[in-house]
């Protein structure tokens, strides 16, 4: 009984008889198959018969028939055996394999997501924690259990939760910081190049923005060095080589120990870090071990299915 309604079908080993004689149209074959003997087949086709109280086959002398009956119920319980295998097939995958695939972009997952794979794995030690660092939007059914996503927060259709606003900011090694924001004049400027789609972009956190809310004048906003990757203008800033306006989120561990400093307190607003993943996943074990270790790292609570 289920949600007070009792199901009033034959047994299921009965029905299983039926789907393998029907699909095979061969009592004797049916039975190889089910490892039984060909008379208990026979036996079975026909209680189940009389429970139904119709005829499913026609018996010839060496092959059998589906009859109208037996033609239309064939088709529905060889479908509803299929999913019943199927998802037995995915709790035992699942049990057996207890994998959590988070997918973000190339510099959050080098950055911030990597230091932290310890404590996934004390917080979770029956668990594999799959990470891809990729910057291409993924499938968040087919090809990952849940996502952290750099943007605006509009993601239809999914759940998002949202785990912190991004700032970008002037960090330096301490021995190039300036003084002043005069200094900068005289300074090498390391960029993220924005591409394309966000080069003229007049919200983008780059050097000529934060320049123009200092009040500095007379730089060059566009000299120094230039990067297409993220990881490679943090790489350039710890080695020395000029000031760059990065994100304060992936150079927080530098900040913290000392490596850089951040000589001014004007910031730039950026996009914003959210979790999301499918509704659809949302009570699978892999999704919510996830969730829960994302959460626990990032904080927030602000929950909402965007549509």
């Amino acid at each position: 009984m289920y949600g007070g309604i009792m199901r009033k079908l034959p047994p299921l080993g009965a029905l299983r008889v039926f789907e393998a004689a029907a699909r095979r149209l061969s009592f004797k074959h049916a039975a190889e198959e089910l490892n039984v003997s060909a008379t208990a087949v026979s036996h079975q086709i026909r209680q189940l018969e009389e429970m139904l109280n119709v005829k499913l086959f026609e018996r010839g002398t060496r092959q059998v028939h589906l009859t109208a009956a037996g033609k239309a119920l064939f088709p529905v319980l060889r479908d509803g055996l299929d999913r019943f295998e199927q998802a037995i097939a995915d709790v035992r995958r699942q049990q057996a394999s207890k994998v959590a695939r988070l997918t973000s972009t190339v510099a959050f997952v080098a950055k911030r997501l990597a230091p932290l794979t310890g404590s996934f794995r004390e917080a979770y030690p029956d668990w594999t924690l799959r990470l891809d660092a990729s910057n291409r939007t993924v499938d968040l059914e087919a090809d990952a259990d849940a996502a952290i996503r750099l943007g605006g927060g509009n993601y239809p259709g999914l759940v998002t939760e949202t785990l912190f606003e991004d700032r970008f900011a002037p960090v330096c090694a301490p021995r190039l910081a300036p003084t002043s924001a005069v200094d900068l004049r005289h300074a090498t400027l390391i960029h993220f190049d924005w591409g394309a789609a966000r080069r003229d972009d007049p919200r983008a956190p780059v050097w000529r923005q934060w320049l123009a809310r200092a009040g500095v004048e007379n730089v060059d906003a566009s000299a120094g060095i230039s990067f297409t990757d993220e990881i490679h203008a943090v790489q350039a800033v710890v080695a020395g080589q000029g000031i760059g306006l990065l994100s304060l989120t992936l150079v927080a561990e530098e900040l913290a120990s000392g490596i850089l400093v951040q000589p001014f307190l004007l910031s730039l607003e950026a996009d914003r870090y959210d979790l999301v993943y499918s509704p659809r996943m949302a009570d699978r074990p892999a999704t919510r071990v996830l969730r829960d270790w994302v959460m626990a790292q990032f904080g927030g609570s602000d929950c909402r299915l965007v549509s």
